[in-house]
């Protein structure tokens, strides 16, 4: 195992991925999309995607201090094949940079144990897990206290559309307001 190369933003990293043939990403949730701008959370996804769209055979492990319980599965939806929090010993890093690498899926135990719990749990899914993946990253923002354009500009989408997300949010989940999100949203440890 070699690392070929290092990043602190999306920006490079997608250059990077242009440029070599690398095997594995191991790459944070939360990194800024240019040098010299804040981390933000709501980028990941969508570099996921970038990463996939440019090389749909590379495996991406994400690395992130952001729980597990939260972020793994719309990261794998998104496209990574494993989900790994900053926490865990060295060596759990090497199993799963290793098995995403062989084109298998890695998830902790406890998050196996989590999902496997979920699947034979006769109540229903949780609100927030019935959303979309862009309903539901536009959820966790406005929870966080964002602003619709604020979320807009970090996405990179418009106004428009955001709002258009939050109106389908606040409808599917029986709310009414931004406050109902964001009690929602820590009652159920939605965000951190």
């Amino acid at each position: 195992m070699k690392v070929e190369g290092e990043t602190n933003n999306v920006q490079d990293l997608l250059e990077k991925v242009r440029q070599r043939e690398w095997d594995v990403v191991v790459m944070d949730f939360c990194m800024p999309s240019e040098p010299g701008l804040a981390p933000s959370k709501g980028i990941g996804l969508e570099t996921i995607k970038d990463i996939k769209q440019l090389r749909p055979d590379l495996q991406i492990l994400i690395f992130s201090v952001s729980p597990e319980k939260m972020y793994a599965l719309y990261t794998m939806k998104a496209g990574a094949s494993g989900y790994l929090n900053k926490e865990s010993a060295p060596e759990e890093l090497v199993k799963a940079i290793r098995r995403v690498h062989a084109g298998k899926i890695y998830l902790s135990a406890s998050l196996t144990e989590q999902l496997a719990f979920n699947a034979i749990k006769p109540s229903d899914k949780p609100l927030h897990e019935q959303l979309s993946e862009r309903e539901g990253q536009v959820m966790r923002m406005l929870a966080e206290g964002k602003s619709v354009s604020e979320i807009a500009s970090e996405l990179s989408r418009s106004v428009k559309t955001i709002s258009t997300h939050r109106s389908r949010i606040l409808q599917k989940m029986g709310m009414k307001s931004n406050a109902d999100i964001t009690r929602y949203a820590i009652e159920h440890h939605v965000i951190e």
